[in-house]
């Protein structure tokens, strides 16, 4: 590689292009360039946009440094140049190449005749600044032109506007007239209607009166006739529900008793009536210690829904939101109908799911299609939840039946065992359910 005679151009003696330009090449092949000089090592590591953005000044007075030593860095450079860009292996770019990139190649790499392709370069740059020169004065030019144009347009449409405005100031005062004699007529028309809403209102009044004392009288008799059904059918119901309690414990009874005879292989009853009043003086041995009422496991279930006349009361919401959460309150519903068939129709067990309609407002709330045979659905009433309907439903169970309360409700489960029946945590009736 030869270097023409004559005084090197330093970095800063370059047009701002040709300077951008060589210090982006410098920076492209920096990390491969061996020997580099300590202000230049960090930025070598940086990434090559971030090298010529933050490295830019520590590149150009690195070369400034040593502008035309052999071996020196921009020789280093070059010849990564070459390596790393096909197109400057050769002694000159293409034609038709970029007349600041020309420029910075002729100065980084410096090929036989590189002082003219300088000379060439920095020429053409200037033709093409000179022509971008003269496209600015024609686009400023152009701009004056528009700018006039625009005061010219604005006065035109101030003077519009102050003709718009006086006139829309005498279409006011021509409104202002009109509407004063609007007043005058509505003030008028007001007073007589004041006199007749004052007859109207008056004879309302005494049409109100008598329809409100009306209305009492019959809510009166419609309220002593309800009183007199409700105490019909209340004592009708009592009888009802005492004669169904006594039947449903007589028939518990029976079949308890025949199931265990059967299961016990029994035979027929042998003694004297002497012998069980001779028991009733022998010392009692003392009971068991009292233990939960809870079913705490998959077997007690199973063996207790297996018990004659088994009852099973669930609280429906609070399986289905442990069980389904992700899923809607309507297909909760149907999941958990969907799981309970097959368990009562093995074991037989009286079931009834509650579900809380009070908290869920709607007539979707209290909608449920497809309940299976043997299970009965119950939703709470307005104003009630369904923890006090669970609790009523026990309470009406006669002593000595087998009642099973699905809830993880701990006030419910407490009343239930006050009542009579076993709480079941619900992962207990999931179990059974899977």
């Amino acid at each position: 590689m030869t270097t023409a005679p004559g005084p090197v151009p330093s970095v800063a003696e370059l047009p701002e292009p040709v300077r951008t330009r060589i210090v982006a090449l410098s920076a492209e092949v920096l990390p491969q360039v061996p020997e580099l000089p300590a202000t230049l090592r960090r930025i070598a590591a940086f990434a090559p946009a971030r090298r010529a953005r933050a490295g830019g000044t520590a590149i150009t007075a690195a070369l400034e440094a040593e502008p035309d030593a052999e071996e020196g860095l921009r020789e280093r450079l070059a010849v990564q140049l070459r390596s790393s860009r096909p197109r400057y292996a050769a002694d000159r770019l293409p034609s038709g190449a970029d007349p600041a990139e020309a420029a910075a190649f002729a100065w980084l790499v410096r090929p036989v005749g590189w002082t003219e392709q300088l000379d060439e370069a920095l020429r053409g740059l200037q033709t093409r600044t000179r022509v971008a020169d003269q496209d600015v004065t024609r686009l400023q030019r152009r701009v004056d032109q528009l700018e006039q144009e625009l005061r010219e347009a604005r006065e035109r449409r101030r003077t519009d506007l102050e003709a718009a405005r006086q006139e829309n100031l005498l279409l006011r005062r021509r409104l202002g007239e009109a509407r004063a004699g609007g007043r005058e007529a509505l003030a008028g028309v007001e007073e007589t209607l004041a006199v007749a809403e004052a007859a109207r209102t008056e004879a309302e009044a005494t049409v109100a009166g008598q329809a409100r004392e009306l209305r009492q009288l019959r809510a009166r008799v419609a309220q002593l006739e309800a009183e007199a059904g409700d105490e019909r059918r209340a004592a009708r119901s009592e009888r009802e529900e005492a004669t169904l309690r006594s039947r449903l414990l007589l028939d518990t009874i029976i079949d308890a008793a025949s199931g265990l005879r059967r299961e016990l292989a029994l035979p027929q009853a042998s003694g004297t009536p002497g012998e069980s009043v001779e028991a009733t003086y022998a010392e009692a041995p003392p009971g068991p210690a009292g233990r939960s009422r809870t079913v705490a496991s998959l077997g007690e279930l199973e063996g207790y829904l297996a018990m004659p006349r088994a009852r099973l009361v669930i609280d429906g919401y609070n399986v289905t939101k442990q069980a389904w959460p992700a899923s809607a309150l309507d297909a909760q519903r149907i999941r958990l109908m969907q799981a309970l068939a097959p368990l009562v129709a093995r074991t037989g067990a009286e079931t009834t799911v509650v579900f809380d309609a009070a908290a869920v407002p709607g007539a979707a709330a209290r909608h449920l299609a497809g309940a299976p045979r043997g299970v009965r659905v119950v939703f709470s009433p307005a104003g009630v939840i369904a923890d006090d309907v669970i609790r009523e439903l026990v309470a009406a169970e006669p002593p000595g039946r087998v009642v099973l309360v699905v809830s993880d409700d701990q006030a419910v489960a407490r009343d239930i065992a006050l009542s009579g029946g076993r709480p079941v945590p619900t992962p207990v009736l999931l179990q059974a359910l899977r």
